[in-house]
């Protein structure tokens, strides 16, 4: 319980003071014939009508507190925390194998865009690279840009310059400042690809995976096509808290985004709850200590005699 001014909460002295002097002080009488006979107590009654003389108090204490802007707390709500996730998705010339009825591509495009519908409420960001790397998509809620990016991205479309090569080292770096721009929410990275990089060879995979881990961003990386995953790969997913896995077919590849969908869970966030106005139970308070002594006006009050 608060109050919006609880500098007025003082002027309650006010009624507490009068409901002092009324118990405290006695009414002088005026002396009848009938008084000096012997009649029976009645010190409830006396009781009985101080009690009801301090209802105006009480009344006045409860205006004084309506006037305090009294306020509540609402009840503490829960939000799904943000998740930022980035794809990194390989754009090399080796995407364009057969894979099921497309190619690589094509498969990872499809799985990419179903994994979506599962996080509604995440942000999303898309990185292609080769033996360079372009961010496509930036964070957004908007996932509109990924159903559109297909055409666009397909490793034939784009220059050799681009495609010609597999560089996962430096495309993770690149992701990193990616998701650091972002202020709040928990961080992901989901890599595909389907082949080994040199620039994380010599230790460097541990150095970049220690890096990601320390701001606190997950890879989950995906092997697409045949083959065990790059040692280097499942090095740094497995540093960053993250998962590595292959997927030999596009029904594999669906079921790994399922599965990454299960294991990386939107956490709750508790919210601290907003104090809102709270007049209601003190007016119905007032009304009725006002429609109480009302009552009693037709029959409970002092009289000299």
């Amino acid at each position: 319980m608060s109050f919006a001014h609880p500098i007025v909460l003082i002027a309650l002295a006010i009624p507490i003071l009068l409901i002092v002097f009324q118990w405290i002080t006695r009414t002088r009488a005026l002396p009848l014939p009938f008084d000096h006979q012997k009649m029976a107590d009645r010190r409830w009654l006396g009781v009985l009508l101080n009690s009801v003389n301090t209802l105006p108090y009480l009344i006045l204490a409860t205006l004084i507190l309506i006037a305090a802007g009294p306020r509540a707390f609402e009840r503490p709500k829960s939000e799904r925390e943000l998740t930022n996730i980035l794809f990194c998705l390989d754009v090399s010339g080796s995407m364009v194998a057969k894979f099921g009825a497309g190619d690589r591509y094509d498969a990872a495009m499809g799985s990419l865009n179903e994994f979506l519908d599962y996080r509604d409420g995440d942000a999303f960001s898309l990185m292609v690279f080769g033996g360079d790397n372009l961010r496509w998509v930036p964070l957004t809620t908007d996932v509109s840009a990924f159903r559109n990016a297909p055409a666009f991205l397909h490793p034939s479309k784009l220059p050799p310059w681009f495609n010609g090569g597999t560089f996962i080292g430096k495309a993770l770096k690149q992701g990193q400042k990616e998701l650091l721009a972002s202020e709040s929410g928990d961080r992901m990275i989901i890599l595909l690809s389907d082949g080994a990089s040199f620039d994380l060879s010599n230790g460097n995979d541990v150095k970049i995976a220690r890096e990601l881990a320390e701001n606190n961003i997950t890879v989950y990386a995906i092997h697409i096509g045949g083959g065990a995953p790059p040692a280097e790969v499942s090095v740094v997913a497995s540093i960053t808290g993250g998962e590595t896995f292959a997927a030999g077919d596009p029904d594999a590849l669906k079921a790994v985004f399922q599965r990454i969908d299960e294991m990386a869970q939107a956490s709750l966030v508790r919210l601290t709850p907003d104090p809102v106005d709270n007049y209601k139970p003190y007016v119905i308070t007032a009304l009725s200590l006002a429609g109480l002594y009302l009552l009693t006006l037709f029959g409970l009050r002092y009289t000299p005699w």
